[in-house]
């Protein structure tokens, strides 16, 4: 059975395909292609949301709220209209690129450098995690699945009841503070963040290898940037705790 804790990529994305025949299938270059795609568009639009949070943080808040609410509420289209994602899987793709615009020109400012810093420190991940997946070095056995998804289940209910508690006072300190218990939880977060991208690479092989139609690289490549982009927020969030000590 293919489980990935990535919402987005869960087991029922593409078990209807399981005899699917044709020569017009899913593969996992295609998913890469998708997904280089999706990238570019998310950087295009973050990189215009950014000049105009230097310009004037005022104008550059409505974009990035909007960014991020709209994607929101495309990706949850997306994962309920998976035949959809050829059309929200860009649209999603520029939003979200709006609020991560905003949001990065935002860390910049207090942070000089710290954007390169996360930017890079993400693709380098992405890349390690690829080379560890190809290479067998790190195996997505269901053991390693389940541990990855108790985990990435238990960071959103601490997210979730630390947003709750900030609604009436002070959020859970450890969750915000530059101390070494935050340091901590966000250095576990980048980690657990970083091997969700092994398991997405596992579910996108094996729906491949199950014979999923071509049109759903687009919903692999949409699940993936999922995961990419809670990576690099997750690094931001890490990288700017460093900086405040």
């Amino acid at each position: 059975m293919m489980r990935s804790s990535n919402p987005v990529l869960s087991n029922k994305a593409f078990e209807q395909f399981d005899v699917y025949e044709s020569t017009n299938t899913m593969t996992v270059a295609g998913t890469a292609m998708k997904t280089s795609i999706l990238l570019v568009l998310v950087v295009a639009s973050a990189g215009y949301t950014w000049k105009m949070f230097n310009a004037n943080p005022a104008d550059a808040m409505p974009l990035m709220i909007g960014g991020g609410i709209g994607g929101f509420v495309l990706a949850l289209i997306t994962i309920f209209k998976k035949d959809w994602a050829i059309y929200t899987a860009p649209m999603y793709a520029l939003a979200e690129g709006l609020f991560l615009g905003g949001i990065s020109a935002m860390y910049n400012h207090y942070y000089d450098g710290i954007v390169f810093q996360a930017a890079s420190l993400t693709f380098a991940t992405l890349a390690v995690m690829l080379i560890a997946y190809s290479t067998g070095i790190i195996r997505a056995t269901e053991r390693f699945k389940s541990g990855v998804c108790a985990a990435t289940g238990g960071i959103c209910l601490v997210y979730f009841i630390s947003f709750i508690m900030s609604m009436f006072g002070p959020p859970m300190p450890f969750v915000h503070s530059a101390g070494p218990m935050g340091i901590l939880f966000s250095l576990f977060v980048v980690v657990i963040a970083a091997l969700n991208l092994v398991l997405d690479f596992d579910f996108i092989e094996r729906a491949a290898e199950r014979g999923a139609p071509k049109s759903l690289e687009w919903y692999g490549a949409f699940g993936l940037l999922v995961t990419l982009v809670w990576l690099y927020l997750e690094i931001l969030r890490l990288l700017s705790k460093l900086n405040r000590r």
